[in-house]
């Protein structure tokens, strides 16, 4: 029988001056930041301000790019996960990351959600559908696909396979879940499902999100980190990170209230 994990106060982050080099390129460069766990952490910044890249750094995405150097130390509940000890795989199973477009698997809902227990030696069909059940809850989606498991996914609307992307990235019972701008392409009915999913998810992981939306930056995170690049000679970094509250209504730095105003960006 394969029983739910729990994660409390597991699943949180310490950034070390940490920088990223593509080539010859320094594309972020002395980022240090907490990210506390089960609570949201929203990354906002304009467009090429390294958000993405930031995220992609948390469970090693940027190592299959082939030209990127990540710099400083990354530290998961303590252990550097740059470590050369440390497996990559085991890493994204602890840390999911849920994409700007749905990319739900060409497979039935109920084998999406499989896919990665299925990966980790889970077998029998009980615990399964337990997992699958569970994922699926917790993604918000199972009261309106639990009667259709065998449907496949691209028949979904694309909230539904939003969630679908969620619920699989839940299966494998991570600590932290990425998720880089997950509602930029969807309806706003749909944005509202995955908002509301994300505020009750923070119960039993840790969230970090990129977003471009200011409104849904101050609804959904805990806390929120300001990115910029002031020039392309010159790399992203990290302005100010803080309570969400303060960060929106009193932030520290004239760059922040600029961009959180619309002044710029």
């Amino acid at each position: 029988m394969v029983t739910a994990q729990s994660h409390a106060g597991k699943g949180s982050f310490d950034l070390h001056d940490v920088s990223v080099t593509y080539g010859s390129e320094t594309a972020i460069a002395g980022v240090s930041m907490h990210i506390e766990p089960n609570a949201v952490t929203a990354l906002i910044g304009p467009s090429g301000c390294g958000k993405s890249t930031l995220l992609r750094c948390l469970n090693r995405m940027n190592d299959e790019l082939g030209n990127a150097t990540v710099g400083g130390r990354i530290l998961l509940d303590g252990v550097d996960v740059y470590d050369k000890e440390y497996d990559p795989v085991e890493l994204r199973t602890k840390v999911g990351q849920v994409f700007q477009k749905p990319n739900p698997f060409p497979m039935t809902i109920y084998d999406n959600v499989a896919y990665g227990p299925r990966t980790q030696g889970i077998r029998k069909r009980s615990d399964l559908d337990a997992l699958v059940e569970r994922s699926l809850t917790r993604a918000a989606l199972w009261g309106e696909v639990k009667k259709d498991l065998k449907k496949h996914a691209f028949e979904l609307s694309g909230g539904q396979q939003q969630r679908v992307c969620i619920a699989r990235a839940l299966a494998t019972e991570p600590e932290v879940l990425l998720m880089d701008e997950p509602a930029s392409s969807l309806d706003p009915i749909s944005t509202q499902q995955i908002e509301d999913t994300i505020a009750e998810l923070k119960e039993y992981v840790t969230i970090v999100i990129v977003t471009h939306n200011m409104q849904q930056a101050a609804r959904i995170s805990d806390k929120t980190a300001f990115m910029l690049r002031e020039s392309m000679e010159h790399p992203a970094f990290l302005v100010e990170v803080g309570e969400t509250r303060t960060m929106f209504t009193n932030p520290g730095d004239k760059r922040t209230e600029a961009y959180i105003t619309g002044r710029f960006g």
